[in-house]
């Protein structure tokens, strides 16, 4: 048995993931719905008005096509997968953004895509245009610079440059930046849509802005070219070459352009300039220059014409929607202003809250410290009272001794010159005791001359004696040495007759002897005498010695007793005042 008639059940839905710059969506779309259809219900949930400037673009092998409206999304050469892949870009740019960008929401779509497209390098930005928008997209990111929060290291996570810009030059993430951040501190009081803005007007002005760029060759030569197609018109560039072209074709300046398969053809308004033509070996590639060329130039003719209605209003929303934006940033930064005012305020009145307890409690402790001081003042007073007795009384004392040690020194200087008197005694004494001594030593001599002339003498006399009594009388016995006498004497003695003489021998000897004896004794008395000079100068000396080792003691100890209590009572004194 078969069923016949039976067939497979379609699906009435089929899945749709659309990506934006800055979210992805998905949609459940149905199998009739167009291009249109979609691409509508993309503008609705994001709230965008101004569609022109968009469109959905999917991948087909190996280039990109952008979503026709008037046909059905499946009928098209649309990827297979589930869901189905689109991205909403911008497929048209502005000539001006300031004047042809209206909603915030267009401005801030334009913003992410130009901006990715410059740090992707599909844009030429030369490194110090690149870091001034920069510093544009971070006041937009961050808002205004503050030194609290924004510390060095903040922008670490976030890509701001191209990397050839980061290459070419030696320089340090920090390095970077720095420079960044000193640009980016200039804008304060932007809010995100105004940096988004001055963002934008700066890229517009670069040479890659809004240009889509396709591979073609020029007819009848195998010339490999590169063509632009952007708001202004079409442009041809070199193929190494995409900032500056080689020859342009303004949209004012096209009357027409045709499309023949592979070949184009570019009429001039001015029918005497020659016509170009190119060939683009890809039919897929054509049919996207082909829209190009018919959304570029239709919204060239468009700028030139009175907006319409819809265009009006929605640009004098945008200007009430901007006018109470900036009264709302105005009401905010007043706010703002104030909530710092009373922020700074607070903080100034709890720092002086903080200041008034601090003085406070460093007046009660100075009060504290200032009790204890005046006990320990009025303790230091009544130390220093006792100490000043003290002083007095030892003052007492030393002039005491300083009177006694004056009349010590008055006793000193009596026996010191009482026995300076007795050494000049003692040294006239010696003096007189040597004189007498030399005069005793003369004396002595002569007497000993003296004896030694009468010894000649008597031993003369006695031979003559002998003479005489040998020839004269006979001699009975020996007689005495006769003492000396004068040569007169002994003459005369040898012409008168004989005497007895009665100088002896011994008599002589013991004269002799006894002035001998004398002259020891007178000897040994200068020489005690001269020792008793000695030591009675040697303690004269040591009295010196000894009198002013105690007048030296003595004033020193009265100086040190002096010294160890006056200090002692100034620094009382100064630390009592």
């Amino acid at each position: 048995m078969s069923i016949l008639g039976l067939k497979k059940k379609q699906p009435k839905t089929f899945k749709v993931k659309v990506i934006t710059m800055d979210a992805e969506m998905e949609f459940s779309c149905e199998v009739k719905w167009k291009g249109k259809d979609l691409f509508d219900l993309v503008c609705r949930t994001v709230g965008l008005r101004e569609t022109w400037f968009f469109g959905l673009r999917y991948t087909v092998k190996d280039t990109y096509a952008w979503l026709k409206p008037d046909k059905r999304v499946l009928d098209q050469e649309v990827p297979k997968d589930s869901p189905i892949t689109f991205n909403f870009l911008a497929k048209f740019f502005p000539e001006k953004v300031e004047e042809e960008l209206v909603q915030e929401i267009t401005q801030h779509l334009f913003f992410l895509q130009v901006k990715k497209q410059i740090l992707d390098e599909e844009i030429f930005c030369s490194p110090e245009a690149s870091v001034l928008l920069a510093s544009y997209a971070v006041q937009a990111k961050y808002g205004d610079f503050d030194t609290n929060f924004h510390k060095p290291g903040f922008l670490a996570q976030d890509e701001l440059l191209p990397k050839t810009v980061v290459m070419q030059y030696q320089m340090t993430a920090d390095m970077w930046e720095e420079k960044i951040t000193a640009w980016y501190a200039e804008h304060r009081g932007l809010a995100r849509d105004e940096a988004e803005m001055e963002y934008l007007k700066i890229a517009q002005d670069l040479e890659m802005y809004g240009v889509s760029y396709f591979e073609i060759t020029q007819n009848k030569r195998d010339t490999n070219l590169l063509l632009g197609v952007d708001a202004q018109g079409l442009h041809i560039y070199s193929p190494n070459s995409k900032l500056a072209p080689n020859k342009s074709f303004p949209w004012s300046g096209i009357r027409n352009i045709s499309y023949s398969e592979k070949e184009f053809t570019i009429k001039p308004l001015d029918k005497k300039k020659d016509v170009f033509k190119f060939y683009s070996s890809q039919l897929r590639v054509n049919k996207l220059i082909l829209q190009l060329c018919i959304g570029n130039h239709d919204l060239f003719m468009r700028r030139r014409k009175v907006d319409s209605i819809e265009v009006q209003q929605m640009k004098a929303q945008a200007k009430e929607e901007k006018a109470r934006k900036k009264m709302e940033r105005q009401i905010l930064a007043r706010e703002k202003q104030m909530r710092e005012e009373a922020e700074r305020a607070k903080e100034e009145m709890e720092r002086r809250l903080f200041q008034l307890q601090d003085e406070a409690r460093l007046a009660n402790e100075a009060l504290l410290r200032s009790e204890e001081t005046a006990d320990l003042l009025a303790e230091k007073a009544q130390i220093a009272e006792e100490e000043a007795k003290l002083l007095a009384h030892k003052a007492a004392e030393a002039e005491q001794e300083r009177q006694r040690l004056e009349v010590t020194a008055m006793k000193t200087k009596e026996e010191k010159r009482l026995m300076e008197q007795k050494m000049r005694e003692a040294e006239q004494l010696a003096v007189k005791l040597v004189e007498q001594s030399e005069r005793r030593l003369k004396e002595a001599d002569h007497l000993k001359q003296d004896l030694t002339e009468a010894k000649d003498a008597e031993r003369r006399a006695k031979q003559k004696l002998l003479e005489i009594t040998k020839t004269t009388y006979p001699v009975p016995y020996s007689a005495p040495p006769a003492p000396p006498a004068p040569p007169e004497a002994a003459d005369f003695a040898c012409e008168s007759p004989p005497a007895r003489l009665d100088f002896k021998d011994s008599d002589m000897k013991r004269l002799s002897m006894e002035i001998e004896r004398e002259r020891l004794e007178y000897m040994e008395k200068s020489k005690h005498l001269q020792d008793q000079l000695k030591e009675l100068k040697s303690e004269i000396e040591s009295l010196k010695l000894e009198e002013q080792q105690q007048q030296q003691a003595s004033l020193y100890n009265l100086h040190s007793e002096a010294r160890g209590y006056i200090p002692d009572l100034s620094a009382k004194c100064n630390f009592l005042g």
